[in-house]
């Protein structure tokens, strides 16, 4: 069987391939199957070439070789001398990381090829000497016809991809350095690729599982549903749980309330308990709460809507910074995150609402959900408070408070661990909502500050605070500036199966700029190294069933129980649009060799119709991959000493007694704490939050004055586009145009401004500068509190023309209409 020279073959293949992978390159390997290649559990026998990283596993290295046998009975024993060896290299090809390109696998409507693409060069000298042992290699008789034609022979083997051809593949050091590990495109973006596993959603806010085997996933919508979806990604008709009714949230894009989370208790499959935070609203106030509901009795893919049961409820200052996100922790106990309370600048009380421990606002709380009643059932403790918490005994502290110093955490998550060793299992990492600045990654520990409001990510914030030493105040471990995103979005430490070189790579997002990051602990230091995760573009993704695109806005991220990563965005951030979708991320570079991530999922019965999942998004082919940023975040933690440059503090804002005017409501919408009857949402709510930004910031330009105008006109600056009657509002007071602060804007004052405008009716009161800011204009009105008849904004009550204490983050605008928006209307 020429055993010589096919040990020396073999032994040159696999020398040049070890000294290739030690150079660098950005190729983009993939299997006959489509998927990513792997390291096999353990060394090939007949194709040892690729035992360190191939498309073949021990079985399909034994078929092969039961093939080269074979083939060794039928062909002549003068040819098979001369040809063992190069039998061998074209069986092996079907084991190449590039088995895909060789034998033009990546379109499945074409036919597979039955031999793997060869060069020119090396297709002459094999039709010279082993042309006979083709016939035996491959049924396909155009090849046995053109077995004469030497030139019409490699035409017909060659690849329109010349880069891929057998064996110039195994010299290019550009396709073989690294082969393996994540690829980085030539800016150092590291390429992946997405599975679609959802879509249709009104802005999917968490993805979880019970964690009971049935390896279901559960997707939440803002608008207070949850889906339940089978392992195949059939979604069930019947929504798991339904509040819809209690939620409180708008149509307005940007709106953060609204059902934020959910969570599985860790023994759910015995005790069928779940528990969700929402937000809720009753004429001019409103709160979050977090309650307890459990599963049905006669459907475990259903929630009985009477066993609500409240565990927390927090007042809301504002209607922004909600916080929302709910975890267990490995030791048993419920972890709560809630926002500040809104606004800008925290500016409730002395140090605001994140550094009042009295406070259950801007912290991370920690309660014991499995606490016995010690009065009748209904009237005992809904929770006890951990023993171990750190501020238990403190009188200036709730007990509740397992963390502070955080503005708005949106989306955090433990560390499952390394899947060996559990190294960093239990870390708690958190997204925490920047003001003005800066985003911010936190790892949360017992009893630290976070440094909100003194701090905005590295940098001071609040000047005063910032240099009181005793805040004893964490630095985050990552920190990024707005030319890089506005709103960022807590992610996971990637710990599952199927791709082993994401393991260990903390993988998050922004919400306004649409970037995916990643970040990864150094062991050596352990300081975290950022590196900008992109979509792949050329070859890489354009395999059946992956993709390279998704919509832009990143709401979320969640785990399966398998410990897979997916995130969920939309391209319309509005409670109401089901334009929300949710994608698997992929990596193209490396996966598990088969056989070692199945899953053996628990059968449920259903008993709702199931609604198939069929894709719909389509790989993109473009040239180069998503752009990096154009300036690299910050990565190392700066000196703790006085700034250099710190911002100006801001000024504490004086609690307002004024109460808000109420919200139309319907009448039956009277408080309860029967959690069988949840609290009916408002009719139309009254304000709209600005601290998760939505859209750019456009600021519209105003005509052209004729005439002086007169104390109290009004004009309504638009960016283009947008029809007449809806904008910016800007007073004349003074002398000057300027903006309103929208801190008490409602629609009765919106109405005002519609009707000196010429128009009949106010559909709404528009808040969060969500029409511009007027960032070259004075801030002339605040506490704005009209009754609804004045004729100009100057006769209702304000905090005095030109008094303020808002940023034109605030700057209010109008929607206004001739027609009746209530009409109609149940």
């Amino acid at each position: 069987m020429a055993g010589p020279g096919r040990r020396a073959g073999r032994g040159a293949l696999l020398a040049l391939l070890l000294a290739l992978r030690a150079l660098g390159a950005a190729g983009h390997p993939q299997c006959l199957d489509f998927r990513p290649p792997f390291r096999p559990p353990r060394p090939l026998a007949f194709c040892t070439q690729y035992s360190a990283f191939g498309c073949c596993a021990p079985g399909r290295d034994a078929a092969l070789a039961r093939r080269f046998r074979a083939l060794a009975a039928r062909v002549a024993p003068g040819v098979w001398a001369k040809c063992a060896g190069s039998a061998l290299d074209l069986l092996c090809q079907e084991c190449s990381p590039y088995a895909a390109h060789l034998y033009d696998a990546e379109d499945p409507s074409t036919p597979l090829r039955t031999l793997p693409g060869l060069c020119e060069d090396h297709c002459r000298g094999l039709w010279q000497t082993c042309r006979g042992l083709f016939r035996h290699l491959s049924p396909d008789p155009r090849l046995r016809a053109l077995e004469g034609d030497r030139a019409a022979f490699c035409r017909y083997l060659a690849l329109d991809d010349a880069d891929y051809c057998f064996p110039r593949l195994l010299a290019s050091p550009r396709l073989n350095a690294n082969l393996g590990r994540a690829v980085a495109d030539a800016r150092g973006c590291l390429q992946l690729c997405l599975e679609e596993a959802a879509r249709g959603l009104r802005n999917p806010v968490a993805l979880v599982h019970a964690g009971d085997g049935t390896h279901r996933f559960f997707v939440a919508e803002q608008v207070g549903l949850v889906w339940a979806y089978l392992p195949d990604r059939a979604r069930l008709q019947r929504p798991f749980l339904n509040v819809s009714r209690a939620v409180l949230t708008s149509p307005w894009q940007g709106d953060e309330r609204g059902f934020l989370g959910l969570a599985f208790h860790p023994r759910f499959r015995l005790n069928g308990r779940l528990y969700v935070y929402y937000s809720v609203g009753l004429g001019a106030r409103e709160w979050v709460r977090v309650s307890e509901f459990r599963v049905s009795e006669d459907d475990v893919n259903a929630v009985d809507h009477g066993s609500e049961r409240i565990i927390l409820e927090i007042e809301e200052p504002a209607a922004n910074h909600n916080g929302g996100q709910l975890l267990f922790g490995d030791d048993g106990y419920l972890y709560i995150f809630t926002g500040d309370g809104g606004m800008a600048g925290d500016p409730f009380g002395e140090f605001g609402n994140a550094q009042n421990k009295s406070s259950l606002l801007g912290k991370v709380l920690r309660i014991d959900v499995d606490a016995e009643p010690s009065e009748p059932p209904g009237r005992g403790a809904p929770y006890r408070v951990p023993p171990d918490n750190p501020f238990v005994g403190d009188a200036a502290a709730r007990p509740e408070v397992f963390a502070l110093g955080v503005r708005n955490p949106w989306r955090c998550s433990f560390d499952r661990g390394e899947r060996a060793s559990g190294a960093g299992r239990g870390r708690l990492l958190c997204g925490d909502v920047g003001q003005g600045r800066f985003e911010e990654v936190d790892l949360v520990r017992r009893g630290r500050n976070y440094g909100w409001r003194a701090r905005e990510g590295f940098e001071c914030y609040d000047r005063q605070l910032c240099a009181n030493a005793s805040l004893d105040d964490v630095l985050p471990i990552f920190a990024y500036p707005h030319k890089l995103g506005k709103s960022v979005t807590g992610g996971y430490v990637y710990r599952g199966c199927e791709y082993p070189n994401l393991n260990g790579l903390y993988i998050f997002g922004d919400f306004m700029s649409g970037r995916l990051m990643s970040l990864r602990e150094s062991p050596e230091t352990g300081q975290w190294q950022y590196s900008e995760l992109c979509m792949g573009r050329g070859q890489t993704c354009a395999f059946p069933g992956l993709i390279n695109k998704y919509r832009p806005h990143i709401i979320s991220f969640g785990e399966d129980e398998a410990g897979e990563l997916y995130f969920m965005s939309t391209s319309v951030p509005s409670a109401t649009a089901a334009r929300g979708a949710v994608y698997k991320i992929i990596d193209p570079s490396r996966r598990a060799p088969p056989g070692t991530c199945q899953i053996q999922p628990v059968q449920v019965t259903v008993r709702s119709r199931l609604i198939p999942f069929v894709p719909k998004e389509k790989f993109i082919r473009t040239a180069q991959s998503t752009p990096r940023p154009t300036e690299r975040a910050p990565t190392e933690v700066p000196r703790r000493g006085r700034p250099t440059a710190p911002p100006p503090a801001p000024t504490p804002r004086p609690a307002r007694p004024t109460p808000r005017p109420a919200r139309p409501t319907p009448s039956s919408a009277t408080p309860t704490s029967n959690p069988a009857r949840p609290t009916p949402r408002p009719a139309r709510p009254t304000r709209r939050p600005g601290g998760r930004r939505v859209g750019g910031r456009r600021r519209g330009r105003p005509g052209a004055e004729h005439a002086a105008p007169s104390d109290g006109a009004v004009r309504l600056v638009r960016p283009a586009g947008l029809s007449p009657g809806r904008g910016r509002v800007e007073v004349f007071a003074g002398g000057r145009w300027g903006t309103v602060c929208d801190d008490g804007w409602d629609v009765r004052a919106a109405a005002v401004v519609c009707r000196q405008l010429g128009f009949a009716h106010a559909a709404r009161a528009a808040k969060g500068a969500e029409f511009g800011e007027g960032g070259a204009l004075p801030i002339l009105l605040d506490n704005v509190r009209c009754a609804g008849g004045e004729r100009t904004l100057l006769q209702c009550g304000h905090a005095g023309l030109g008094t303020h204490n808002c940023s034109h983050e605030e700057d209010a605008g109008v929607v206004c209409s001739q027609e009746d928006p209530d009409r109609g209307r149940g």
